[in-house]
């Protein structure tokens, strides 16, 4: 077959693409970086023309044109798997947040549990088989695909030069054949600089990382802290590490600069960097492309609990919002009000902690400042009315401030509270004490 000239056959513009989507559709945009930019802008021009399309996305990388062009929601509603920094602003006007663990999306996605009548994926070039990498944008494109076809709708690839070409995995990739329509884009990809650690980052690393033993496999969340710990472990002693990540960051990419990363004792993709998706520097990008030592999967194999559980010495590494005197963590919102999304930290807490010697992190400042100027505690006796569970307290493991580590397995109640009041803010110890009596979980033995 002539691929080439099937490509040139099903290329169009982006404003003919956009004309597809019909009023009632569901128009779901791959993840990331591998969301739509040209054909999300061409459909925010038909904002007069359709009415009740549900636009459903995974960390919206770029902007969303169709919001933007519909300040009175008339017609488009955005549905998101996870809230990035720029959805942010549109949460509660016009986005809404979808629960889930990370590593059932492609399942809910194939079970019909999310109907899709258009997929739009942001892919790199065509090879000279016909294949189109889904680039930094994995996690669950194929079953996004998969499921637009079995619904008779349509899937759209949005091909641009800078999309780096990543290679598999698994579900890596789609061929000429299997698609509708081609658009065309010169969209940069957005650049995610990693930030210098701070002083309380660098000190939560310092306690990590001597826990870390040669030939750990690493899964490294989004924030301050995982960046610190990539660039202590750059400067230790430790050796032959392996990577099974859903998010490919900077912080992997500073560790195998370091010659710290080799995968030679991954139980399973020995060699490899295995990851869902990548955000992070230009250089980042450019380091994954056609590089055989990184290879994507879908995040139904990168975060499922009973594949990680399968690598020795797994550890993994998240942040969070706050933590009460139980050990339940939340990681999404503040009360009510909506910060980010469940992601992959309660399938790598579950999955870190089967694996043999494995251990699960959750990293955050033992204190915060408020707009007011005030400080509050980020270890509350209880969560701040109305916050989310992210991380329920019989699967966390291991909390670390900048004041040390508290391992809550096999704890019972009063012994998690006295654990984590140690690594509490001095300044919030006592009345912490006070109101874990109050609530019967501080014995008279606790030391004060």
């Amino acid at each position: 077959m002539d691929w080439k000239k099937m490509y040139q056959e099903k290329l169009v513009s982006a404003d003919d693409a956009a004309k597809t989507v019909k009023s009632g559709d569901w128009v779901e945009y791959a993840f990331g970086v591998g969301a739509s930019y040209a054909f999300e802008e061409a459909l925010s021009k038909r904002q007069k023309e359709l009415t009740d399309v549900k636009i459903r996305c995974d960390i919206g990388a770029y902007p969303h044109f169709t919001l933007e062009n519909d300040p009175n929601l008339e017609t488009f509603t955005w549905n998101s798997w996870h809230v990035s920094a720029h959805d942010k602003k549109w949460v509660g006007n016009g986005l809404y947040y979808i629960p889930m663990k990370f590593h059932e999306n492609p399942t809910m996605t194939r079970n019909n549990c999310v109907p899709d009548n258009v997929f739009v994926a942001m892919v790199s070039p065509m090879d000279k088989h016909g294949f189109f990498s889904w680039g930094a944008g994995n996690a669950s494109a194929m079953a996004a695909h998969e499921t637009a076809q079995k619904n008779g709708g349509i899937t759209i690839l949005e091909v641009n030069k800078n999309m780096p070409r990543v290679l598999g995995g698994g579900e890596d990739c789609i061929h000429i054949s299997q698609v509708n329509y081609v658009i065309e884009a010169d969209t940069p990809l957005p650049i995610l600089a990693p930030a210098l650690p701070s002083e309380i980052e660098s000190k939560i690393a310092s306690y990590i990382t001597p826990l870390l033993v040669d030939g750990a496999c690493l899964q490294l969340g989004i924030g301050g802290v995982p960046n610190a710990v990539g660039t202590a472990i750059a400067g230790s002693d430790l050796k032959d590490l392996g990577v099974h990540t859903e998010m490919y960051v900077d912080a992997y990419l500073e560790m195998y600069k370091a010659g710290k990363i080799s995968g030679a004792y991954k139980n399973i993709d020995k060699y490899k960097q295995v990851f869902a998706f990548a955000m992070g520097s230009q250089e980042l990008y450019e380091f994954i492309d056609d590089n055989p030592s990184v290879v994507a999967y879908a995040v139904d194999y990168t975060n499922d609990p009973r594949i990680i559980m399968q690598i020795d010495n797994f550890v993994s590494i998240n942040a969070c919002i706050e933590v009460d005197l139980y050990g339940q963590v939340a990681s999404e919102t503040v009360g009510t009000r909506h910060i980010s999304g469940t992601g992959g930290q309660l399938d790598f807490v579950e999955g870190a902690f089967k694996s043999k010697n494995g251990q699960s992190f959750i990293c955050m400042a033992s204190s915060k400042e408020l707009k007011d100027g005030t400080r509050t505690s980020t270890i509350k006796n209880i969560l701040t009315p109305g916050a989310i569970v992210t991380t329920p307290r019989m699967a966390t493991h291991m909390i670390v401030t900048e004041y040390g580590i508290a391992n809550l397995k096999g704890k019972s109640t009063w012994e998690r509270a006295e654990a984590l009041v140690n690594i509490a803010h001095p300044d919030f110890r006592e009345e912490l004490i006070k109101q874990a009596e109050d609530q019967k979980i501080w014995r008279n033995s606790n030391k004060r």
